[in-house]
């Protein structure tokens, strides 16, 4: 992060006392320049995480006040495995919205990853792990021919997305043959994708302090990197700080998880994902070109960046990781049908992205929008479900957060754009 330089006028007079780059404040005043730092950011309209982190604590309080056992450990749990196969694809769909484009086709592309899988697997007998990887790869392939209409032919990403679901829905429809649904065999591995749980309660425990450790190590290298490089970095108050939160959600959350049936398999898969993809996305360059690209594709093209290769890997990404949904949800249902993938699947995994803060606009977002953003919509189908409302409710209630979540975003960067920061 480099200083601001704040120039003085067209002759020469001083910069202003209170022009100061507000980001020294953190480490000249302490507490007090975290509060005015903050408070900077609140009036430039770099909001973050906070709504979604507001609004899941709201949702909390709300169904529990309305049922004692919304934050039950069974609940929880169930939570906890319910968000794994959709947040998988979101994170996918995060990706596509980060270059400002938007994929249609995650619903259709799931459904035939788990047509191909219970076709291969189950019908014809190929090994379990073959067909499941065979399946995931369909889903990158697929993906990639989105992209290359996309990026080589010019076609805009909705409407070749919108071709996809279209006919990858037919493709899925016609793989399942006249039977319509393939039922998961016992014991495979696309039946534990979200039925295996790690019942000792080390696992729970050693996957939140190892999150914890691996976090902590993680911050104290880098502010030591910037430290050594002369630029702008955390105190090791700080450091510690945003630690000792983790560690008090993370093993929360595992003791939680150890009250009831222990530690779910696709919750570790979906966070390996989501830490993954967080890693390629913020410490690669590749991570750093597909935020170019998203700000402005015209001055990335002009600073060397191969934009097409850029915008079909990404879709083969997203295609890679619909894929991968489409076996947790196969196995979540107990089976491949020709109707999953279909319902409110693609809308509630865009809204998951985008209700987690990553901007429909492009240039802006987080993986770990994927998380909060499922978590937003599972804890509120989890909440009326215990409350026997029916599925209409729910979509209305989505669909309502949905909305501000949009409005959120265009108001931020309405305001950012008036105090000059895009």
């Amino acid at each position: 992060m480099s200083h601001t330089v704040q120039k003085g006028s067209a002759q020469g007079a001083p910069a202003p006392a209170g022009a100061v780059d507000p980001r020294l404040l953190v480490r000249e005043q302490g507490v007090k320049g975290y509060l005015t730092e903050f408070k900077r950011k609140i009036r430039g309209g770099e909001l973050g995480s906070i709504p979604v982190v507001l609004g899941l604590v709201a949702i909390g309080i709300i169904f529990q006040s309305l049922d004692e056992s919304f934050l039950s450990a069974g609940s929880l749990s169930n939570i906890s495995v319910y968000i794994a196969g959709q947040g998988i694809m979101a994170v996918g769909i995060v990706f596509v919205l980060l270059l400002g484009e938007i994929d249609l086709s995650v619903g259709s592309v799931a459904g035939v990853g788990a047509a191909i899988w219970a076709v291969l697997s189950v019908t014809n007998g190929m090994g379990d792990l073959q067909s499941v990887l065979i399946a995931v790869a369909a889903g990158a392939l697929i993906g990639g021919l989105h992209g290359f209409f996309f990026a080589k032919v010019g076609v805009p990403a909705f409407v070749v997305t919108l071709a996809g679901f279209l006919g990858w829905s037919g493709l899925q429809i016609w793989l399942m043959g006249s039977e319509g649904s393939i039922n998961t065999p016992s014991g495979s591995i696309v039946e534990n994708l979200t039925n295996y749980y790690f019942s000792d309660v080390a696992a729970a425990y050693g996957l939140a302090g190892a999150a914890v450790a691996l976090y902590f190590l993680a911050m104290v290298l880098d502010s030591r990197r910037r430290r050594a490089a002369g630029l702008l970095h955390r105190p090791f108050g700080e450091v510690l700080f945003r630690a000792g939160l983790l560690a008090a959600v993370a093993f929360t959350a595992a003791y939680q998880l150890n009250q009831s049936r222990g530690l779910p398999l696709a919750l570790v898969l979906f966070l390996a994902v989501l830490v993954l993809a967080d890693f390629v996305v913020r410490r690669t360059t590749y991570g750093r070109q597909i935020f170019a690209v998203g700000g402005n594709a015209e001055a990335a093209r002009r600073a060397g960046i191969n934009v097409e290769k850029i915008r079909i890997t990404v879709f083969m990404i997203a295609g890679l990781l619909a894929a991968f949904g489409g076996l947790f949800i196969a196995s979540q249902s107990g089976g491949a049908t020709k109707s999953l993938g279909a319902g409110n699947v693609l809308m509630s995994v865009i809204a998951a992205a985008v209700i987690g803060g990553t901007s429909l606009f492009g240039g802006r977002g987080k993986i770990w929008s994927a998380l909060l953003g499922m978590l937003v919509i599972q804890s509120i189908q989890q909440g009326l479900n215990l409350l026997g409302m029916a599925s209409e409710i729910q979509y209305m209630i989505t669909g309502a957060v949905l909305l501000a979540a949009v409005v959120i975003d265009s108001v931020s960067r309405r305001t950012q754009k008036s105090a000059g920061r895009t």
